[in-house]
């Protein structure tokens, strides 16, 4: 068996909960039962000439868009032209409103909504609306917003509130629908190399230390347009590396720093051709070194922390308040009737049903938990990406969780474009250097552990702290397939040898088998099975002992070729093809041996995926290639007339599924397969015919 191709992380599409998206329960969706009547009238008062009823009506679509089956009714309606011009508007809360409800739009509403927005043009206002923030035009408004505005000209729900900039505000919302957008569409991303958007959100970036949650949007947003996006190197100069240097070596100790670190890190990482080979190396061993420093944290520990910390501030919070209560009160009482009251000051208008911002403002400890959770997970998935060979084929490859067949071939034994099996990939020395340097390999293996059952707990017990869980699932399957990576291009002795791999192999085998029940979940499985593949494949081409039994990977890949995502049931038969082809060599093992064959000509024949088939009878050509016990197993369970009888069926599967389901490249492959299956049964009749003579 070749080796299985590294796989590349695509970025996740869309941007984490913000302030617009974070909202649960129904909006006015949920309480006309006309959402199309409700979506009509909402984007006709955007037109109204009062400022407070178009906010209103933006703030209400922004709730409803939050809601997957309200999109359609808006989309109909031309939502995107309608709110587009309100990121112009002369209200500045308008804009703010405005700006969340695309937010909304683009995250929720996926690729192709996405793509309908780039279409219908929202770039233009969009880029607008950035650029205008730092040119002359918007400054009048920029000193108005910070003196106080009367009511009847610009509504002041977020530019009368002295903690907050309003104009920083609305670049958020705008930078997270451009971030959206460029993740989606490419001509967005054309339009912003051609605008020059890099060097206006550089300068939000700049705003790191004051506007933390503005630089996090901004470093998604450029993590999302670096990535294979060759046109926008040449605007990388020395003035914009100098902005990613500043923060990346900044001490800033917060979670939310070490995300924006994080991010940018890996924004370095997709320009570096952009860097001279004489910094080539510090600047692989800085990102590497802020990688490390992201997950040298335990998660686990910090949720615990995190969360009696929350528990103890809202505490102080409740019994500070019941003392300012009972101050109130004995304030109360001593009022003579004919005291006059302080107005208000002029211009501060208290807005009690403002929902313009509906992430709770008591949620701190929850959001550094969440951004360090982020961090883990982007470091791990750009780790990924510099294991893997840089190739045109990277183009097509997507994130983990994609179940879709035409993902899942980079799994094969072949290279998909010679049809040869693969070469070992490499890492450079300068990667593979920093890795070591970092304790890289280490530290990832600790994230491949299950989440702290304590911390788990804990989440489990408080509804906004929940989706934590699965976010902590996720760093460990991103470890595991870090770990497949990092398996698959290093050397053994670099690994720590021979004693280190069964030691890993004793660690996977743990994560499967000391569950009450054989784990299910897609992606866990699908993780979990690539590490061992790739463990066992390093395994057996340097001859070391296995350490997991042949009933513990049966049991195993009986579970694994239940599952509905076909690359576990690739990395199962794959699995048991390299455990096969070990074996094969070792005596007295023709009864396992039977049992292998049977399960892999079983696949071979019902599975409803070629690709799965194909891998299948690939795997029965390794373990059934050489060796005595081998051919004494082949006999006995009758390989070479199940292989014949099955040999047109196979051809005919493939004229019949092969166009339009599967790519050129997985074609290719099965071709490949078709091919040696023919060379397979004539080895196998020509072996029967020697021994007969």
């Amino acid at each position: 068996m070749g080796k299985s191709k590294a796989r590349r992380f695509r970025r996740a599409p869309f941007s984490p909960a913000g302030p617009q998206q974070a909202a649960s329960g129904e909006g006015p969706a949920g309480e006309d039962g006309d959402g199309g009547s409700s979506a009509a009238e909402l984007l006709e008062k955007l037109q109204h000439p009062s400022a407070d009823v178009r906010e209103f009506a933006c703030a209400n679509i922004s709730k409803m868009l939050q809601q997957k089956h309200a999109i359609p009714a808006f989309l109909q309606r031309d939502v995107v032209r309608c709110l587009g011009p309100m990121l112009l508007d002369q209200s500045l809360a308008v804009r703010e409103t405005a700006a969340g409800a695309l937010r909304n739009l683009s995250a929720c509403g996926g690729f192709e909504v996405c793509d309908d927005m780039v279409t219908k043009d929202i770039m233009t206002p969009l880029v607008a609306l950035l650029k205008e923030f730092f040119s002359n035009s918007f400054l009048p408004i920029r000193l108005q917003c910070s003196a106080g505005l009367e009511a009847n000209e610009v509504s002041p729900t977020k530019c009368q509130d002295t903690k907050k900039n309003c104009v920083e505000d609305i670049a958020n919302e705008a930078v997270n629908v451009l971030w959206n957008v460029c993740e989606c569409n490419g001509t967005a991303v054309s339009v912003f190399n051609k605008e020059g958007c890099l060097d206006v959100v550089l300068q939000y970036l700049k705003k790191f230390s004051t506007n933390i949650d503005l630089a996090i949007s901004v470093a998604h947003c450029l993590q999302a347009v670096t990535e294979d996006n060759p046109e926008l190197l040449s605007s990388f100069n020395a003035s914009a590396h100098q902005v990613l240097e500043s923060i990346m070596l900044s001490q800033d100790s917060t979670m939310e720093h070490i995300l924006l670190r994080t991010l940018l890190a890996g924004s370095v990482w997709n320009i570096k051709d952009t860097i001279p080979s004489s910094s080539q190396a510090s600047t692989i061993n800085a990102i590497l070194k802020i990688f490390s420093e992201s997950l040298v944290v335990d998660a686990g520990e910090t949720v615990i922390h995190m969360k009696e910390a929350e528990t103890q501030r809202l505490k102080l919070t409740a019994e500070a308040e019941t003392e300012e209560n009972v101050g109130d009160i004995i304030d109360n009482s001593v009022l003579n009737e004919d005291d006059e009251m302080e107005e208000p000051p002029k211009g501060k208008i208290k807005r009690d049903n403002d929902i313009s911002d509906l992430l709770p403002a008591d949620k701190w400890e929850l959001k550094q938990v969440t951004a360090l959770l982020m961090a883990q997970q982007t470091a791990l998935e750009i780790i990924v990406n510099m294991c893997c060979s840089e190739d045109p084929s990277d183009d097509e490859w997507e994130e983990l969780s994609s179940s879709d067949e035409s993902d899942l071939f980079m799994e094969n034994s072949y290279d998909e474009g010679s049809g040869q099996p693969m070469s070992p990939l490499c890492l450079s020395a300068e990667v593979h250097a920093a890795l070591m340097n970092n304790l890289i390999p280490k530290k990832i293996l600790e994230k491949t552990a299950f989440p702290n059952s304590v911390a788990v707990d804990i989440c489990m017990h408080s509804p906004s702290w929940k989706p934590l869980i699965r976010k902590m699932n996720t760093v460990q399957c991103r470890a595991l397939m870090c770990l497949h990576s990092i398996l698959l291009v290093s050397d053994v002795d670099c690994l720590g040898g021979a004693s280190t791999l069964q030691s890993l192999a004793q660690h996977l085998s743990q994560l499967v088998f000391s569950q009450p029940e054989l784990p299910t979940h897609t992606e866990f499985l699908e993780a979990i099975t690539s590490a061992m593949r790739a463990l066992l494949q390093t395994m057996a081409s340097k001859n070391i002992s296995q350490c997991m039994t042949p009933e513990q990977l049966m049991t195993l890949c009986e579970a694994g070729i239940h599952s509905s995502n076909i690359s576990v049931r690739v990395n199962v038969v794959s699995i048991l093809g390299i455990a096969g082809s070990v074996l094969a060599k070792v005596e007295d093992t023709a009864e396992t041996l039977k049992m292998i064959g049977k399960f892999l000509l079983e696949v071979a024949m019902k599975d409803s995926s070629l690709v799965v088939a194909g891998e299948a009878l690939d795997a029965l050509f390794d373990v059934f290639a050489d060796g005595k016990e081998a051919e004494k197993a082949a006999v006995q369970i009758k390989l070479l007339p199940a292989l014949k009888e099955f040999q047109p069926v196979f051809k005919m599967r493939m004229r019949k599924e092969g166009k339009g389901q599967y790519s050129t490249d997985q074609l290719c492959v099965l071709d490949n397969v078709k091919m040696n299956l023919r060379r397979f049964i004539a080895y196998q009749e020509k072996l029967g015919g020697e021994k007969t003579t």
